[in-house]
């Protein structure tokens, strides 16, 4: 192991730095909800019986957790279940039922969520990736510019990152959303619909995209740089938000944990990530490779904001049924809990 040097900032230290940063920014406590009134103590010390967390290939701190064992060592008391996803909207659809308590999402999923009266809040965040997303074409096609997309079929997945990317790539040309012709889809038949023409591109995410591009090498019209930041998000069940702060606490901590391996030991991450998802070792490679560090942390005033960009853009078009404040659920701990929420963390 690793010895760190005695005047360096431990993992604890940094962590607990991070919250201080995000708390003092936010305060200590937010406005409540219209629906529910935030819990100020919780059970302090306590885990849940039961943690469902929900994961999508692309959530790499996740996936490394899983493979690791990692939160079944950290909560042995708890029993944790893993659920894949093909996207964020059936996940967010999930958690909202009460099905999950946890899970990663990009942008788009949470606007949709919380503009259709689901229970749910934005736990914590991750810094953007913009070239993490594309709009992609095959390599004959005749579209060159964003321009050209008008009139097209275009696949994405609705209400997911890919949707927000492709609104601001049609109001960047110029065009308007009636001028292209969206075809909602899943990633798998997207990319069938894709390969067979059927549709004229697809706007999709890593490591879709990266498997995508290493198989068939299509022409990016354009990525998320200068478009859409790409942020990823982790949501929570209310139940976990407002009775077992602290768990969440050790899952900021150990999913900043998995960064450090992802990017540190980049060789053990694309073979431990490859063997899980059964990708091509160069595609999660490729994928890594412009994934920028990825610590986990409470959002920053600035994060919400990009948010709610990102939901006022669709409520413009009418996409979502009502206009929503992104920040009225965003979990805002209170003093008490941000104590919890470090207070067993074991030191390193």
């Amino acid at each position: 192991m690793n010895q760190r040097s005695p005047t360096a900032p431990g993992p604890r230290r940094e962590f607990l730095r991070l919250l201080a940063v995000t708390a003092g920014i936010w305060g200590v406590s937010g406005p409540i909800t219209s629906r529910t009134a935030w819990a100020q103590g919780g059970a302090a010390g306590t885990a849940p019986e039961l943690l469902r967390i929900g994961y999508q290939k692309s959530a790499v701190n996740l996936v490394i957790l899983k493979q690791q064992g990692v939160l079944e060592k950290r909560f042995p008391q708890t029993k944790v279940s893993w659920i894949e996803f093909p996207a964020g909207p059936q996940l967010l659809e999930a958690l909202s039922v009460g099905a999950l308590e946890f899970g990663l999402t990009g942008d788009s999923p949470p606007v949709f969520a919380q503009a259709a009266g689901k229970e749910l809040v934005y736990a914590g965040a991750e810094p953007s990736k913009p070239d993490s997303s594309a709009i992609l074409v095959l390599k004959d096609s005749p579209i060159r510019t964003l321009a050209d997309l008008k009139g097209r079929k275009v696949a994405l997945q609705k209400g997911s990152s890919a949707h927000y990317l492709l609104v601001r790539a049609v109001d960047k040309a110029g065009l308007q959303w009636s001028d292209i012709q969206p075809v909602y889809l899943t990633p798998a038949d997207a990319r069938a619909a894709f390969e067979r023409k059927s549709v004229d591109a697809w706007v999709i995410w890593d490591p879709f995209y990266a498997s995508t591009e290493l198989a068939i090498q299509p022409r990016i019209i354009a990525t998320g740089r200068g478009l859409s930041g790409n942020n990823s998000f982790y949501l929570a069940s209310l139940p976990l938000a407002t009775r077992h702060p602290e768990t969440i606490g050790v899952l900021f901590e150990e999913l900043t944990r998995a960064d450090r391996f992802a990017q540190e030991r980049r060789p053990d991450a694309i073979k431990l990530i490859a063997g899980f998802s059964g990708l091509d070792a160069g595609v999660v490679s490729l994928f890594l490779q412009r994934r920028p560090r990825s610590p986990v942390g409470l959002l920053t005033a600035e994060t919400v904001a990009d948010q709610q960009r990102v939901a006022d853009a669709f409520a413009r078009l009418a996409l979502i049924p009502k206009p929503v404040k992104v920040a009225d659920i965003v979990w805002r701990p209170a003093a008490a809990q941000l104590a919890q929420a470090t207070a067993h963390q074991p030191s390193k």
